[in-house]
């Protein structure tokens, strides 16, 4: 069965929307019919015509595309929204087509507030949608095999987590200079509260739970804005306490020079180690406690059956970003198709609630910051 979905955001100048379209092509489960790709009704319509749209599906704005959808025949409208907007639309655009009946994914951060993000927690139960958050690194299959060894007991006691998320592209202020992702990411009207907590501290955030399994209970928070001018934060150190008073630590940065898209989890416990690398990501590396140390290769004989299942190509054939993202699309396919034969792990990927999560650490990281102490981060989302 075959997804038809629809895109609000995407268009001229727009870079994760093409990830999105790709992503979702890649296993052919979705079809994209519609789309409102612009507040532009002109871009919208050359972005349409771009992808071989029919005209009569591009839309001059969300609130048009959901009620012209929903007009349609139930055999015919779109069954899905893909959100790939500037942050401060994701609340109105899903907050609209759930309450036609329409399934949600939506990148990240999910809102910008934490109200906004229960609301729509709250919205996705009452009309019975699924609704996925794309942090598309746990797609991995790699990511998926550290998953499954934290949580069987491999590494013994978890002792400490580390996370790390550098980047530098905005080292120098390219917001002044054109930069259309540069311009909207450090502006507080559509980033939000939150710069580069909540372009990449929500993505490795996230992975710690997604991998361990733990929450986070405490947090200490020191955020600082580099660049001259910039009116949101571009580098974050944050203290953690996990369940069970398990010691860890966040740090992103956007103006780290030289790195280019540099996430890495480490995982302490004791009994060993564990490290992975985005920018190496078919590999993971298990350090034992007298040095030495085993590496294990995506597609390897050794690999879980979760990790296999997300697996595409034989071993020694790299897979990526776009293969991460295309299991977050897979699953939701799985999971929304009524075909009857549902595939193994097809709830496996990022929630609403885990969107909700993630907004609520970052509030919680500017609030530890701006009081200089340690605050209470527990959490649970509406339906979580």
């Amino acid at each position: 069965m075959t997804i038809r979905y629809g895109m609000v955001g995407g268009g001229p100048g727009a870079f994760i929307g093409q990830v999105h379209r790709m992503a979702a092509a890649l296993d052919g489960g979705y079809q994209l019919i519609a789309g409102a790709f612009s507040s532009d009704p002109a871009k919208s319509k050359e972005t349409a015509r771009d992808l071989g749209l029919d005209p009569s599906r591009a839309y001059d704005s969300y609130e048009e595309m959901a009620e012209s959808e929903y007009a349609l025949p139930e055999g015919d409208r779109i069954e899905l929204v893909s959100i790939v907007t500037p942050n401060h639309l994701h609340h109105d655009v899903a907050s609209t087509f759930l309450r036609k009946g329409v399934h949600v994914i939506c990148d990240k951060p999910l809102t910008n507030s934490v109200e906004d993000a229960e609301d729509l927690c709250d919205l996705a139960d009452r009309y019975s949608c699924l609704f996925a958050v794309t942090h598309s690194y746990t797609g991995y299959p790699i990511v998926k095999e550290a998953r499954e060894r934290v949580r069987a007991g491999e590494l013994g006691e978890i002792r400490k987590v580390v996370v790390e998320y550098n980047q530098g592209w905005l080292s120098t202020p390219l917001e002044t200079e054109g930069h259309k992702q540069a311009e909207w990411r450090t502006d507080p009207d559509r980033a939000g509260v939150s710069s580069a907590l909540g372009d990449i501290g929500s993505h490795a955030h996230n992975l710690v739970r997604y991998v361990t399994g733990l929450e986070v209970q405490r947090l200490f928070a020191d955020l600082g804005t580099v660049v001259d001018g910039r009116k949101l934060e571009d580098d974050a150190t944050v203290l953690l306490e996990l369940e069970g008073g398990i010691r860890g630590m966040l740090s992103v940065s956007q103006i780290s020079t030289g790195e280019r898209n540099n996430l890495r989890l480490r995982i302490y416990g004791s009994s060993r180690g564990l490290d992975w690398s985005q920018e190496e990501p078919n590999r993971l590396r298990l350090m034992e406690s007298d040095g030495s140390e085993r590496i294990i290769y995506r597609a390897a004989g050794a690999a879980s059956e979760r990790a296999q299942a997300h697996t595409r190509l034989p071993g020694g054939h790299p897979e990526g970003l776009i293969e991460a993202f295309a299991n977050i699309y897979r699953n939701v396919a799985s999971s929304v198709s009524s075909d009857g034969m549902p595939r193994t792990f097809a709830d496996d990927f990022p929630t609403v609630q885990d969107g909700a999560h993630g907004v609520y650490f970052i509030h919680k990281a500017l609030e530890s910051s701006r009081l200089g102490a340690w605050v209470d981060a527990s959490y649970k989302p509406p339906g979580g």
